[in-house]
Parts: structure tokens; C-alpha cells; sequence
């Protein structure tokens, strides 16, 4: 049973929300006499999140009674955590990845726990006695589902440093243990603790850091277990998510098998079958996208999230950062011919020779896998197309504009937050002073965590140096990168749902100090990006627990207890396939190619083989796109400039750069249809229903999307059990993605490609 927030009785929340405020409304009745109700009206407005989104979202109430460390939720958590953790591997390694998200567990899970709770013995075990327990506490509650699906979110993301094993293992063909392997995984996995330790003060206790990811989940977590009073003619949150679910499931049976042409709609292709340049501009997958359209939710959320959780101040940075770099940069490039940009594809992540052809890496390696530089030399520079070369400079602006935004918009509330902790004292909202009731997580133990994994990471790269090649002095400089930019991506993250990446500096940065060895190369970008990765994951969990109200001990100790699950298991399915598979990720006639850890490797190869200073320095092609990184740095300084010059117009400050120009930071493997779909959603969602349909938005919006995310998941797990294991498929034009065969094709004049027309 709910407990209305007026009823607390901690001390500590008496003193703070109660005599604080009196002096307040006292002070206030003096100075200018007003009225008893306005002063209520302030009261009422300081029990609520300052976050609009966040109050018409997130309860303000708590039943601290209610069990949390069930028997069932250690089950079915463990459980979900480890059929994840099976399954996304499994699935990784085909030629069309399938993710599952903990969504799907978080509705599975309901129907088990439900049926425990009504057939479990209630008999008390150890009565009387310090160790008192009972494996049915009653009903189950919605703070035992939060940590199933925090466990669940363990197993559901990926756990990147199985690329590591899987490129030494199968591609360099060198030895690598298990253990070697476990502890570099554990490592990683659990270094990201220690960053989020340090920066929960600043990422998870303020009310401005409100992370609108969690709000699908928050919502759809009080769709499963809150009762809803019907508007009428309308339907409960409950009815409305199954309704949409069983929508979402039967819909995607079309794109995802019967009419795979729903991912990308790419008109304009067929309008212009034999016209290149109409190709190159309306492909939604291999161009730019120009009135390509996916009527398929997995091509709308598949990159940047769900646009239905998105704000709409970022949408609208991420829509106009993809319109300059893809409508107006990239097309002046390729016309302008920049970097020969017409003898490649205009939209492309391949490697390419100066004549067009794909460039052979396996042909500049050594046998003792270090750069054979005569086979180099004989086959001339590396190059890419244009757009990729650009993506990689946008990606080099988003990181320093992301440094200069934070200082110039957020250092002064850093600093007073830091002044605040120190002495104890914060500003909090309603949901920080709920949370007050509850055992916080001691300081030191994110501080011996984080110790006792840099030591750990020290020895296993040293002791074990011939098989992953990084220095001790480079697990130091992959930590220091990781902290130095774990705060501010964790701003950016939290106010905006968008997280620029760290894996282009960390490559371009270890490969100009330590060139020559791509395993020590993929080590450090690793440690550096993943951590980092890590910590924003366990932050974003943090501030989920935060609103639910879960204990923070225990929010802690699941996800400790989660991480350890799914480094094992999915270690233990990635060596079982490399194992017993053969020609894994080699056969490309299989389906077991690896399409993610072949980019890694190919990775590997450029930044750690070939070294940023033969692409990006003054041995390579593209010295000039280290511009980008001052241009980063100086866009959101005119930003700031022009918002204090005229502080009346409050959007200037909704400009914000980091988004803006990192939009296209997941593109490639992302393609134009990805946003354009997306951006079309979000601006529905976000600025449409969210201001002209408040209440359906405040009802409807987060629940409809974590439907949409559900019932694609389970239908294409069933898709893929029923006809993918046995390799059936439909062949038609309507199965034909995109229909633009004519979008991969250069312009330059007597370039051979296959499929294309020679120009003379």
C-alpha cells in the first residue's frame, strides 16, 4: 500500500522538509503578507521534480515496507540475467545480430513471479533467530521486479571485450586463455564502478540530472503494478500497454520476414532506377537518405534509443546536426571532390586503395602480426570515403565540445555541488529526500573496488603482456581518460539521452604513443571507452533505483552480483562457439560471420597496425581533419557567448553543441533512414502530443514505447526459433532492402567497380 509523502517521520526529513520550509513560509508571510494558499501552492510545487517530464512520470510516494532480497527475485533475477547473457552472445556472432533488451524480461518475469508468490510455501524458516526468513514474503511487489530487471539489464548489453578474445583467438590466431580472457572481461566490466562512485553526487542525486531513458521503464514499471483509475472512453495504463504490445508483435512479422522492404522505404530509387546520382541521394541505407522513410521500429530505435524518450530540445540539436553534416557538408565534399571523395561511395565505412578497390589488410600484416611496411608501400595509402572521414572528424569535435560545454554551462553547478558534498548539504527534490531513509553506499566501497581493479588490470596486463601487448603505464593513461570524461559525458547523457563515445580517442590517442600492436591497441580502448561505458550504465541504474526507491545497498549489490553473472556467461558462450564452430567468423558463406568483432578487428588493423599518423598525421591522407578538434572546442563557446549577451531568449541555451555535433556519431553502422525515422517520431512524441496532448502524453508515451521495444523483441526471437534456425526465407522484390543497387557506386571517371557504370 502506497504511503503518501506527508507521512514521512524521519527525523532528518522533519528538519530538512518540514521546519526549513516553515521558516521559509514564515519569512515569506512577513516580508509581503501573502495568503496561506499561495504558500501551500509553494509547497506543493517544492514536492515535486523541477523536471517536468520527471513529475508527470515519477511517484512521490515510498512504502519502505515493502521486502525487497527476496528468495524469488535472486531466482528469477539470476535466471533472467543468465538467458540474456546466453542469448545476445549467441546471437552476436550471426550475420544479422539480434539484440534482446531487458524489456522483454521485465515483462516475462511478471506471470513467474506472480505464480510463485501464489504457490510458495509462506512457512518461516530459522524462526526466532538472527537469520529469520520466509521464501514467500506476500504478493510481488514492484521493488523486487526493479532488481530482476536490473539484473536483467547486466545481462542485456553487450559485453564489449569479448571482442578482444575473439580477435586474437580467431583472427590473429594467437594463444589467449580463459583466464586471461576472464579477467580482462571482469576487469573491464566492473573498473566503471569505480568512476560511478565518485560522480553519483554529481549524476544521480541532483534533480536536473534526470536520465529520460529510465522514465520508459519507470513508466511501464507502474503500467505492471499500480492499479489505474479509466478515464472514461479512454483505457488504463495496463490496457493501453498490452494493447500496443500485441500490436508491436504482430506488426513486425512484416518487416522483419514477410516485407523486409518496411526498413527503408527508399522512393526516390524507384523513380530513378538507373540514375546514380537520384540513388545516391534517396538510398535511406547506402545514401543520403532523402525521402527514405522506416515504417519498422527496430530501423527507428535500433541506434539512437526510443525517440519517444527523447526531449525534445535534443531531438531537435540531433535534427539539425544530421541535416549540416548530411545534407550540406557531406554533399559539398563528395561534388567539391575533397579527398577524391568521388572515386568511393558517397556513404560508406569500407576501406578502400586510391583506385576504389577494397583495401586488402590481411595482406600488410607480418607473422609475427606487427605492419609488413614493404607490403604497405606496395599497396600505397589507405583510404576512405569522404562521409567516413568526416564522421571520424565529427567525432573528434564532439569530444572537445563536449569538455568546453560542461566547463562553460555546468561548471559552476559542479563546483557548488562539490562545495555542497563536502559539507554535507545539497539542494535535493522530493525524491532525494525519500531516498534519505535508507543505508547509502559507503564511499569507500566504490574506492576499494576501483583500487583493487586498476591493480588487478595492472598485473593481468603485465604478467600476461605477450598475449594482449599493453604496458602497465597504459592501463593508468586508459583510467585517466575514463575519469577525465565520465563526468561530463555523464551530464550530457543524463540531461539529453545522447552519450558521445570515447573508442576514436582512445585508438587515436594509443596509437601515435604505442604503434605497431593492434592487440595492445584494442586493450586500451577498452579499458579507456568501456569503463566509462560501464560507469554511465551503472549511473543510469543508480538513478532508476533512485526513483523506485529501492535501497541503494541492495540497488549495489545487484548490480555487482549481475555484472559477475554475465562477464561468466557470456564468456562462456563466446568460447563454446569459438570452440566447437569451425571457420567461425572466417566462412562467409556461414551465417556465423561476426559482423561486429570483424569491424573491431579491422580496427585494430588501422589504428594499431597502419597508426593514426599514416591516416590522420603527416604520413596520411587526412592530416586536415584535426581541425575538427578546435572547431569542437570553440563552437560552444559561441554559444555561451551569445546566451549572456541576451539572457531574455532562454532557447539559445537549449543549443547544445556536444549533441548537435555528434549527431551522426553512430553513423556508420547507422544509416540515414535510422534518422530520419527517428527524428520524424520524436518530433511527434516530443513536441506535438507532448504539447498539445499533454495528458495522453503524460498517460501513454513512455508505456507505448517500452510496448513497441517488447513485442518486436519476442516476435523476432520467435521469427528467428521458428525460420531462422532452419534458414527459410521469402524471395520477392518486397524482401529486397532499399532497392537501390546503383547508391554504392563512385563517379569518378574510369573507376571498375562490379555492378556499376564506367565513367569516361
Amino acid at each position: 500500500m502506497e504511503q503518501s509523502s506527508h507521512e514521512i517521520t524521519s527525523p532528518l526529513l522533519e528538519d530538512e522538509g518540514g521546519s526549513n520550509r516553515n521558516r521559509i513560509r514564515n519569512r515569506n508571510k512577513h516580508r509581503n503578507g501573502e495568503g496561506e494558499k499561495e504558500e501551500e501552492d509553494d509547497e506543493d510545487e517544492e514536492e515535486n521534480s523541477p523536471i517536468k517530464q520527471v513529475a508527470m512520470t515519477v511517484s512521490t510516494t515510498d512504502d519502505p515496507s515493502l521486502p525487497v532480497l527476496t528468495f524469488r527475485m535472486w531466482v528469477l533475477g539470476s535466471l533472467s540475467c543468465v538467458v540474456l547473457s546466453f542469448l545476445n552472445q549467441f546471437f552476436w556472432y550471426r550475420r544479422e545480430p539480434l539484440a534482446i533488451t531487458a524489456i522483454s524480461a521485465q515483462i516475462a518475469v511478471v506471470p513467474l513471479g506472480q505464480l510463485m508468490a501464489a504457490t510458495m510455501t509462506k512457512r518461516v524458516f530459522l524462526r526466532g533467530t538472527r537469520w529469520e526468513f520466509r521464501l514467500n514474503p506476500g504478493p510481488f511487489n514492484v521493488k523486487e521486479h526493479v532488481l530482476i530487471t536490473i539484473f536483467a539489464n547486466s545481462g542485456a548489453g553487450n559485453v564489449y571485450a569479448i571482442h578482444i578474445v575473439t580477435a586474437v583467438k580467431i583472427f590473429y590466431r594467437q594463444h589467449i586463455s580463459f583466464f586471461v580472457s576472464l579477467l580482462v572481461v571482469i576487469t573491464t566490466q566492473v573498473l566503471g564502478f569505480g568512476w560511478a562512485g565518485i560522480f553519483r553526487r554529481y549524476l544521480v542525486e541532483p534533480a536536473a540530472m534526470w536520465w529520460p531513458a529510465n522514465l520508459v521503464q519507470v513508466s511501464l514499471f507502474r503500467a505492471l503494478h499500480e492499479k489505474d483509475e479509466r478515464a472514461k472512453g479512454g483505457l488504463t495504463r495496463s490496457q493501453f500497454f498490452v494493447m500496443a504490445f500485441v500490436c508491436s508483435f504482430a506488426y513486425y512479422v512484416f518487416p522483419g520476414y514477410i516485407f523486409q522492404m518496411l526498413v527503408s522505404l527508399s522512393w526516390v530509387c524507384w523513380l530513378f532506377p538507373n540514375n546514380i546520382l537520384a540513388q545516391q541521394l534517396g538510398s535511406g541505407l547506402y545514401g543520403l537518405g532523402i525521402g527514405a522513410v522506416g515504417l519498422d521500429w527496430s530501423t527507428i530505435s535500433s541506434y539512437l534509443g526510443s525517440p519517444l524518450a527523447s526531449p525534445w530540445f535534443a531531438t531537435a540539436n540531433i535534427a539539425v546536426g544530421f541535416v549540416l553534416v548530411i545534407y550540406v557538408l557531406t554533399p559539398l565534399c563528395y561534388w567539391f571532390n575533397v579527398y577524391r571523395a568521388k572515386t568511393f561511395p558517397i556513404f560508406s565505412n569500407k576501406l578502400f586503395t586510391d583506385q576504389g578497390q577494397i583495401y586488402n589488410i590481411t595482406a600488410i600484416i607480418d607473422s609475427n602480426f606487427h605492419l609488413d611496411l614493404a607490403a604497405y608501400q606496395r599497396q600505397d595509402r589507405l583510404y576512405l570515403s569522404t562521409f567516413f572521414a568526416i564522421t571520424y572528424g565529427v567525432g573528434f569535435a564532439a569530444l572537445t565540445a563536449t569538455v568546453m560545454h560542461v566547463a562553460l554551462f555546468h561548471g559552476r553547478e559542479i563546483w557548488e555541488q562539490s562545495k555542497w558534498s563536502f559539507k554535507e548539504k545539497t539542494s535535493v527534490d522530493i525524491h532525494t529526500k525519500l531516498m534519505r531513509r535508507y543505508k547509502q553506499v559507503p564511499e569507500w566501497w566504490f574506492v576499494c573496488i576501483l583500487l583493487a581493479t586498476i591493480a588487478a588490470t595492472v598485473f593481468t596486463c603485465e604478467y600476461y603482456k605477450a598475449q594482449l601487448q599493453l604496458p602497465w603505464w597504459g592501463v593508468l593513461l586508459a583510467c585517466a581518460i575514463a575519469i577525465f570524461f565520465t563526468l561530463p559525458i555523464g551530464i550530457i547523457t543524463a540531461i539529453t539521452n545522447q552519450s558521445p563515445g570515447l573508442n576514436v580517442i582512445t585508438e587515436y590517442i594509443i596509437g601515435y604513443m604505442y604503434p605497431g600492436y593492434p592487440v595492445a591497441n584494442m586493450c586500451f580502448k577498452v579499458y579507456g571507452y568501456i569503463s566509462m561505458t560501464q560507469a554511465i550504465t551503472f549511473l543510469q541504474d543508480f538513478k532508476l533505483g533512485h526513483y523506485m526507491k529501492i535501497p541503494p545497498r541492495t540497488m549495489f549489490m545487484a548490480q555487482v552480483v549481475g555484472t559477475l553473472i554475465a562477464s561468466l556467461v557470456y564468456l562462456l558462450t563466446a568460447w563454446w562457439l569459438m570452440e566447437t564452430i569451425p571457420d567461425i567468423c572466417k566462412d562467409s558463406s556461414s551465417v556465423w560471420t561476426c559482423p561486429s568483432d570483424t569491424v573491431f578487428y579491422d580496427a585494430s588493423v588501422i589504428w594499431g597496425l597502419i597508426g593514426p599518423r599514416r591516416i590522420f598525421g603527416d604520413l596520411g591522407t587526412y592530416e586536415n581533419v584535426n581541425w575538427f578538434f578546435l572547431g569542437g572546442a570553440i563552437a560552444p563557446l559561441l554559444v555561451w557567448l551569445v546566451a549572456r549577451s541576451f539572457p531574455q531568449q532562454e532557447w539559445i541555451r537549449l543549443i547544445n553543441m556536444p549533441v548537435l555535433i555528434g549527431a551522426t556519431g553512430m553513423m556508420p553502422p547507422a544509416t540515414a533512414v535510422n534518422y530520419t525515422s527517428w527524428i520524424i517520431v520524436g518530433f511527434l512524441s516530443g513536441f506535438v502530443v507532448f504539447r498539445y496532448k499533454p495528458e495522453w502524453w503524460k498517460r501513454h508515451n513512455y508505456v507505448l514505447s517500452g510496448a513497441l521495444d517488447a513485442g518486436l523483441a519476442f516476435m523476432a526471437v520467435l521469427l528467428y526459433l521458428c525460420l531462422g534456425l532452419e534458414d527459410i526465407s521469402m524471395s520477392w522484390w518486397g524482401n529486397e532492402l532499399d532497392a537501390c543497387p546503383l547508391a554504392h557506386c563512385p563517379t569518378a571517371k574510369g573507376v571498375h567497380i562490379p555492378g556499376c557504370p564506367v565513367f569516361t
